[in-house]
């Protein structure tokens, strides 16, 4: 097999907002068919380095070497398109000067099918952010590039487009750099990470887990090292101040060399050694019970006939497809949604903290430490211990001296990171926690694992991140939608594997083939797919993966201008005989679609 060929070169990059450094002296390669991790704390500038390498924005200093005709997709966090564009233009773009554009609309409406955006004629002006983000998506996948650029991609999709989209790009033949918070989908993607760290490069050859073992491994050398250092150093600061100034020429080599082994014993380990362990309020024996719960909105049916009582100190994770309800049925336990009929008995002793994806209200002009001081000056560990709220804010990753930064300069997932704090500090005896990971690193989902896994009081957490809930509950409400509400005893991981072993269902009826004609296949909506359609479909999309994938490498081995005359010609006609096979095969899985 050839050597993988460098796609993007990255020397020495360094970017600067104002006064403050963001990152400097960055410097990676990404390889052709490399997937690559980014991982770093908020505020590092993780989304403005894949804006500049998506060539979105400048920076200060610094080289990025391109390949030569290097074509590159970028997601950002938050995509925007022209509101009046329809779904299928908004991926599908303006065709009037490609060479076969049928091949891309059949592609774009391919990928929103599988994206379900089943409305291709829908104007994006009035998606919701997550159909936004699904058609941002399937814009960046259907443009094929060389190397694809990621920035949260699986922010605002469901646990189902999470998986799709994880089995898409774990086959895809394109380079991938890509920042996410899942750490299921980085593991199971990524075959090398980058991490930035006190503003130096680290890389890792291997998946998450692999990163996790050998980071550790690097900590645990980097402590010995220091350790040794520390015990030299109490030698040599003897040495330094019993000696008189006047130096020979081995002296002062000793004393330079005494200067760079003080560097070395005053580093310091950003790594938490003592879990955060707060004592718990409070909490009576009766928690709430659900009482025959209704909830509609016209047609659509939230909760029916919901019973449910929860338990003392029970950890329960909700989740489901968007549009299911989740977030309703925590509003209505709040009592901030009004319920249909039915009624909930909460006990006397509750006090919820609610954590939101829309509870973010902070003043421009406070101080991070004003903004947690106004809540309390300190908190109760129990045990007759506390911590002042700078020690408190300290443990959730803000430095003394971030502490003082006023809000207005906080980052995205830093301002996550403080409401996270606000909401803990008033020491709720049952925290309800609605998408708590978007937006938040990994090191900072590490401490509330850790927080969650310790806590004395209650808990629901609605969360598509799989691998946080695994960490945290002990069962789990799975929202199928209209009403359909299932309880599992575990957690989403021994879900899935007990949902992969449920038998298929199969439609037994018989039906005619479809045709071509539209009429025919809006019909064909009245009948879900056979069993051995379902087959088909799924053949025909690993046919065209395949398919596509031999398309981009013979396309790019007819660029690269080292091919010989025969070897062109031969190319050639397989690339036109690939191009009549995918689209048949398109048009076949595009019948099959429009059945489901």
């Amino acid at each position: 097999m050839p050597t993988p060929q460098p796609y993007m070169d990255v020397q020495q990059l360094c970017k600067r907002i104002g006064s403050r450094v963001l990152f400097h002296d960055v410097t990676f390669t990404i390889n052709e068919r490399e997937h690559v991790g980014l991982i770093a704390k908020n505020g590092m500038g993780k989304s403005t380095l894949l804006s500049i390498l998506a060539g979105a924005e400048g920076y200060d200093s610094g080289r990025i070497i391109l390949r030569n005709n290097l074509s590159i997709g970028y997601l950002p966090q938050t995509p925007t398109f022209d509101n009046s564009l329809t779904a299928l233009q908004a991926v599908a773009g303006d065709t009037k000067n490609i060479d076969r554009p049928e091949q891309l609309e059949l592609r774009a409406s391919r990928l929103l099918t599988q994206l379900k955006v089943t409305d291709t004629s829908q104007l994006v002006g009035t998606m919701s952010g997550g159909q936004v983000k699904r058609v941002a998506l399937a814009k960046v996948l259907a443009s094929e590039p060389n190397l694809l650029i990621l920035d949260e991609p699986t922010n605002h999709l469901d646990l189902e487009m999470i998986e799709w989209l994880e089995n898409y790009l774990s086959r895809t033949t394109m380079s991938i750099f890509m920042v996410t918070h899942d750490r299921y989908f980085l593991d199971r993607i990524c075959s090398s990470i980058i991490e930035i760290e006190d503003n130096r490069i680290y890389n890792y050859r291997g998946n998450y887990s692999y990163y996790l073992q050998k980071r550790q491994e690097r900590i645990e050398n980097l402590s010995a090292e220091i350790e040794r250092a520390n015990n030299l150093y109490r030698t040599e600061l003897e040495w330094m101040r019993r000696m008189p100034q006047a130096r020979g020429h081995k002296a002062r080599y000793r004393e330079e060399a005494f200067y760079e082994l003080e560097k070395i014993a005053r580093q310091r380990i950003n790594e938490r050694n003592v879990r955060l362990e707060m004592g718990g309020t409070y909490i009576g024996s009766k928690i709430f019970i659900a009482n025959d719960v209704n909830k509609a909105f016209d047609e659509k049916v939230i909760l029916q006939n919901f019973n449910y009582t929860f338990s003392r100190y029970e950890k329960l994770g909700i989740v489901g497809n968007n549009g299911t309800g989740k977030s309703t049925f925590i509003k209505t336990l709040l009592g901030t949604e009004p319920i249909d009929s039915g009624y909930y008995d909460i006990g006397q002793t509750i006090r919820f903290g609610y954590y939101s994806q829309e509870g973010l209200t902070f003043r421009d002009n406070q101080k991070v430490i004003d903004a947690v001081r106004d809540i309390a000056e300190y908190v109760d560990m129990g045990g007759g211990q506390r911590l002042s709220a700078s020690q408190f804010l300290q443990h959730f990753l803000f430095t003394p001296e971030e502490q003082h930064n006023y809000i207005s300069k906080l980052s995205g997932g830093e301002r996550r990171r403080l409401y996270l704090c606000t909401v803990l500090m008033r020491q709720p005896n049952f925290l309800i926690l609605d998408e708590p990971t978007n937006d938040l690193d990994i090191v900072t989902l590490q401490i509330l694992e850790e927080y969650l896994q310790d806590y004395r009081g209650c808990l629901i957490i609605v969360s598509h991140d799989r691998y946080f809930m695994d960490k945290v509950v002990d069962h789990i409400l799975v929202f199928h939608g209209n009403g359909d509400i299932q309880d599992f005893p575990g957690n989403y991981s021994q879900y899935r594997e007990w949902r992969n072993l449920q038998p298929k269902p199969t439609d037994i009826t018989t039906a005619a083939k479809p045709k071509q004609d539209r009429t025919l296949r809006n019909a064909n909506r009245q009948r879900r797919l056979s069993f051995k359609e379902r087959r088909e479909m799924e053949q025909l999309e690993t046919d065209i993966e395949r398919l596509e994938a031999e398309k981009h490498d013979i396309e790019q081995t007819l660029s690269n201008g080292t091919t010989n005359v025969e070897q062109i010609v031969s190319m050639s006609k397989r690339l036109a005989l690939l191009n009549d096979e995918l689209e048949e095969k398109s048009m076949r899985w595009l019948e099959l679609s429009e059945i489901q």
